[in-house]
Protein backbone atom coordinates (compact mmCIF):
# COMPACT_ATOMS: atom_id res chain seq x y z
CA UNK A 1 0.00 0.00 0.00
CA UNK A 2 1.27 3.31 -0.84
CA UNK A 3 0.98 6.17 0.85
CA UNK A 4 0.05 9.25 -0.33
CA UNK A 5 1.89 12.40 -0.65
CA UNK A 6 0.41 15.51 1.20
CA UNK A 7 1.51 18.85 0.01
CA UNK A 8 1.28 22.05 1.85
CA UNK A 9 -0.72 24.72 0.55
CA UNK A 10 0.98 27.37 -0.56
CA UNK A 11 1.19 30.34 1.07
CA UNK A 12 0.56 33.15 -1.02
CA UNK A 13 -0.43 35.92 2.13
CA UNK A 14 -2.05 38.98 0.53
CA UNK A 15 -1.85 38.03 -3.21
CA UNK A 16 -4.91 35.64 -1.97
CA UNK A 17 -7.31 38.04 -0.51
CA UNK A 18 -6.12 40.66 -3.48
CA UNK A 19 -8.12 37.80 -5.96
CA UNK A 20 -11.35 38.59 -3.83
CA UNK A 21 -11.40 42.00 -3.59
CA UNK A 22 -14.83 42.62 -4.88
CA UNK A 23 -17.50 45.79 -4.38
CA UNK A 24 -16.39 48.78 -1.58
CA UNK A 25 -15.26 48.18 1.86
CA UNK A 26 -18.67 49.23 4.13
CA UNK A 27 -16.60 51.45 6.39
CA UNK A 28 -14.82 52.85 3.92
CA UNK A 29 -18.40 53.77 1.76
CA UNK A 30 -19.96 55.04 5.74
CA UNK A 31 -17.02 57.24 6.54
CA UNK A 32 -17.08 59.06 2.91
CA UNK A 33 -21.03 59.45 3.73
CA UNK A 34 -20.09 61.39 6.65
CA UNK A 35 -18.27 63.42 5.59
CA UNK A 36 -20.44 64.34 2.60
CA UNK A 37 -22.99 64.74 4.55
CA UNK A 38 -20.90 67.29 7.20
CA UNK A 39 -19.32 68.98 4.07
CA UNK A 40 -23.11 69.41 2.91
CA UNK A 41 -24.62 70.51 5.78
CA UNK A 42 -21.80 72.67 7.09
CA UNK A 43 -19.34 73.28 4.57
CA UNK A 44 -22.42 75.14 2.56
CA UNK A 45 -24.16 77.03 5.36
CA UNK A 46 -24.73 80.47 4.80
CA UNK A 47 -23.70 80.74 1.56
CA UNK A 48 -25.52 83.40 -0.58
CA UNK A 49 -25.20 81.86 -3.83
CA UNK A 50 -28.48 80.74 -5.19
CA UNK A 51 -26.37 78.10 -7.13
CA UNK A 52 -25.28 76.31 -4.15
CA UNK A 53 -28.80 75.93 -2.73
CA UNK A 54 -30.24 74.51 -6.05
CA UNK A 55 -27.19 72.16 -6.46
CA UNK A 56 -28.30 71.22 -2.70
CA UNK A 57 -31.77 70.75 -3.81
CA UNK A 58 -31.67 68.99 -6.65
CA UNK A 59 -28.70 66.20 -5.66
CA UNK A 60 -31.37 63.87 -5.30
CA UNK A 61 -31.78 64.30 -8.98
CA UNK A 62 -28.27 64.65 -10.03
CA UNK A 63 -27.01 61.88 -8.18
CA UNK A 64 -30.09 59.80 -8.33
CA UNK A 65 -32.08 58.70 -4.90
CA UNK A 66 -30.68 55.10 -5.44
CA UNK A 67 -26.51 56.52 -4.86
CA UNK A 68 -27.58 58.51 -1.93
CA UNK A 69 -29.63 56.00 -0.41
CA UNK A 70 -26.34 53.79 -0.55
CA UNK A 71 -24.60 56.17 1.15
CA UNK A 72 -26.86 57.42 3.72
CA UNK A 73 -29.64 55.03 4.55
CA UNK A 74 -28.24 53.06 7.02
CA UNK A 75 -26.78 55.81 9.03
CA UNK A 76 -28.53 56.26 12.21
CA UNK A 77 -31.27 58.95 12.11
CA UNK A 78 -29.88 61.18 14.94
CA UNK A 79 -26.41 61.50 12.92
CA UNK A 80 -25.97 64.20 9.86
CA UNK A 81 -26.17 61.65 7.19
CA UNK A 82 -29.39 59.81 8.76
CA UNK A 83 -31.03 63.18 8.65
CA UNK A 84 -30.18 63.96 5.03
CA UNK A 85 -30.70 60.52 4.08
CA UNK A 86 -34.50 60.84 5.60
CA UNK A 87 -34.77 64.66 4.17
CA UNK A 88 -33.78 63.30 0.57
CA UNK A 89 -36.47 60.68 0.94
CA UNK A 90 -39.02 62.70 2.33
CA UNK A 91 -38.65 64.86 -1.14
CA UNK A 92 -38.80 62.24 -3.44
CA UNK A 93 -41.93 61.16 -1.79
CA UNK A 94 -43.81 64.15 -1.84
CA UNK A 95 -42.51 64.43 -5.73
CA UNK A 96 -43.42 61.11 -6.55
CA UNK A 97 -46.88 61.61 -5.02
CA UNK A 98 -48.39 65.22 -4.37
CA UNK A 99 -51.68 64.53 -4.70
CA UNK A 100 -52.17 61.73 -2.20
CA UNK A 101 -49.96 63.54 -0.04
CA UNK A 102 -51.90 66.92 -0.33
CA UNK A 103 -55.02 64.70 0.29
CA UNK A 104 -53.49 63.38 3.57
CA UNK A 105 -52.11 66.72 5.04
CA UNK A 106 -55.60 68.84 4.28
CA UNK A 107 -56.87 65.75 6.10
CA UNK A 108 -54.58 65.78 8.97
CA UNK A 109 -54.21 69.76 8.91
CA UNK A 110 -57.09 69.94 12.08
CA UNK A 111 -55.92 67.03 13.75
CA UNK A 112 -52.36 68.29 14.08
CA UNK A 113 -52.61 71.94 14.26
CA UNK A 114 -49.53 73.43 15.71
CA UNK A 115 -47.50 70.96 13.38
CA UNK A 116 -49.48 72.17 10.06
CA UNK A 117 -48.11 76.08 11.13
CA UNK A 118 -44.65 74.99 11.52
CA UNK A 119 -44.49 73.03 8.52
CA UNK A 120 -45.37 76.10 6.67
CA UNK A 121 -47.19 75.19 3.50
CA UNK A 122 -49.53 77.41 1.84
CA UNK A 123 -53.24 77.45 1.97
CA UNK A 124 -54.87 75.63 0.33
CA UNK A 125 -52.14 72.49 0.72
CA UNK A 126 -51.94 71.41 -3.14
CA UNK A 127 -49.71 69.41 -4.76
CA UNK A 128 -47.64 72.15 -6.28
CA UNK A 129 -47.89 73.77 -2.60
CA UNK A 130 -46.31 70.77 -1.37
CA UNK A 131 -43.38 70.36 -3.95
CA UNK A 132 -42.70 73.90 -3.41
CA UNK A 133 -42.47 73.72 0.45
CA UNK A 134 -40.33 70.41 0.59
CA UNK A 135 -38.15 72.20 -1.89
CA UNK A 136 -37.93 74.98 0.15
CA UNK A 137 -37.22 72.94 3.04
CA UNK A 138 -34.01 71.07 1.66
CA UNK A 139 -32.97 74.55 0.53
CA UNK A 140 -32.62 75.61 4.11
CA UNK A 141 -30.03 73.31 4.30
CA UNK A 142 -27.81 75.57 2.37
CA UNK A 143 -28.85 79.25 3.13
CA UNK A 144 -31.15 78.45 6.98
CA UNK A 145 -30.77 77.04 10.21
CA UNK A 146 -30.48 73.23 10.42
CA UNK A 147 -32.37 72.37 13.16
CA UNK A 148 -35.36 74.77 11.72
CA UNK A 149 -35.03 72.17 8.78
CA UNK A 150 -35.62 69.49 10.38
CA UNK A 151 -38.06 70.79 12.50
CA UNK A 152 -39.97 71.92 9.43
CA UNK A 153 -40.03 68.16 7.60
CA UNK A 154 -40.91 66.97 10.78
CA UNK A 155 -44.28 68.77 11.10
CA UNK A 156 -44.98 68.32 7.62
CA UNK A 157 -44.71 64.43 8.44
CA UNK A 158 -47.01 64.62 11.63
CA UNK A 159 -49.13 66.31 9.81
CA UNK A 160 -49.16 63.68 6.88
CA UNK A 161 -49.49 61.30 9.43
CA UNK A 162 -52.88 62.93 11.10
CA UNK A 163 -53.77 62.54 7.90
CA UNK A 164 -53.06 58.98 7.06
CA UNK A 165 -54.68 57.79 10.19
CA UNK A 166 -57.51 59.34 9.77
CA UNK A 167 -58.06 57.40 6.12
CA UNK A 168 -59.47 53.84 6.42
CA UNK A 169 -57.73 52.29 3.38
CA UNK A 170 -54.47 53.16 5.57
CA UNK A 171 -52.41 50.04 6.77
CA UNK A 172 -51.10 50.83 10.22
CA UNK A 173 -47.68 50.18 8.99
CA UNK A 174 -47.95 53.31 6.90
CA UNK A 175 -49.07 55.95 9.62
CA UNK A 176 -46.26 54.32 12.01
CA UNK A 177 -43.56 54.57 9.52
CA UNK A 178 -44.67 58.51 8.77
CA UNK A 179 -45.38 58.90 12.45
CA UNK A 180 -41.42 57.83 13.03
CA UNK A 181 -39.93 59.79 10.13
CA UNK A 182 -41.19 62.93 12.13
CA UNK A 183 -40.29 61.55 15.60
CA UNK A 184 -36.58 61.25 13.95
CA UNK A 185 -36.72 64.33 12.43
CA UNK A 186 -37.96 66.04 15.90
CA UNK A 187 -34.96 64.52 17.66
CA UNK A 188 -32.53 65.31 15.80
CA UNK A 189 -33.60 68.68 15.28
CA UNK A 190 -33.62 68.88 19.42
CA UNK A 191 -30.00 67.28 18.94
CA UNK A 192 -28.78 70.19 17.06
CA UNK A 193 -29.73 72.68 18.77
CA UNK A 194 -28.11 71.21 21.86
CA UNK A 195 -25.04 70.26 20.76
CA UNK A 196 -25.21 69.76 16.82
CA UNK A 197 -25.60 66.53 14.98
CA UNK A 198 -22.39 65.09 13.71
Amino acid sequence: MSERAHHRPTQREGEFFDEFEGGTDPALVREAGDRAAALLVRGVRGSDDDAVADRVLRLAETEGIETIAEVWSGAPADSLAGCLWRLYLLRSWVHAAPAQLAADFEEGRSRAPVARVVAGVADPPGPEQLKAMVDAVLRGIAVGDFADVLFRASAFARVVAAGRASRAEASDAEVRRTLTLAEQLEAAGHLELARGLA
